[in-house]
């Protein structure tokens, strides 16, 4: 098993892509349900298992494995996790403190009908979007890509696409709420 893990760590390391793809087959489904017991939302939980996938390719020839595959792989899911997490508790914190700020200023009329305040709120709150999730919305909205196209340039399967988008979505349509009719205008939301 000891030569059988370290042969593996080798043709990982000189990225053969058989090796790399028999080892997420393996472990994918695993490292999902590991990542969904952790944050509770399946997207973001394949989201977070799929970043590991694509450093441990990407970063694969500056590696240094010890171990076997699947604990190397359920270490970077955990740290992955607790990142984004980590990075979840800072954004409630702000959306908070933003929150607190606003009841105590001075009440003001939104403008609602600005159209380069819009332009701002929306390229600010897209910004603010998981990467994956931005990827997939601009491919969309943008690009004008059909879901089975996105989800074939980014290697993804085409619910994942259509759940980065209805999250996607969801998250611009909170950030932008005071912004609502104009955007159903602009954009085909």
């Amino acid at each position: 098993m000891e030569l059988q893990e370290s042969s593996i760590f080798e043709k990982l390391i000189l990225r053969d892509e058989f090796v790399f793809e028999q080892v997420f087959k393996e472990h994918f489904k695993n490292l999902h349900s590991y990542a969904y017991t952790m944050i509770r939302d399946s997207a973001d939980a394949e989201e977070m298992v799929q970043q590991v996938f694509f450093k441990l390719w990407d970063r694969s020839g500056n590696l240094t494995l010890s171990g076997t595959i699947g604990s190397y792989l359920y270490r970077a899911v955990h740290n992955e996790c607790l990142n984004f997490l980590k990075h979840q508790k800072v954004r409630a914190r702000h959306q908070l403190h933003v929150a607190y700020s606003m009841k105590h200023e001075p009440t003001q009329q939104p403008l609602t009908n600005d159209p380069q305040m819009l332009e701002e709120k929306y390229t600010q709150a897209l910004q603010e979007l998981p990467e994956q999730c931005r990827t997939v919305f601009q491919l969309s909205r943008f690009e004008n890509l059909k879901y089975r196209e996105i989800a074939d340039r980014l290697g993804i399967s085409v619910k994942t696409v259509e759940n980065h988008m209805g999250k996607a979505l969801r998250l611009l349509r909170l950030k932008l709420i005071d912004f609502l009719p104009l955007l159903f205008l602009i954009l085909d939301f």
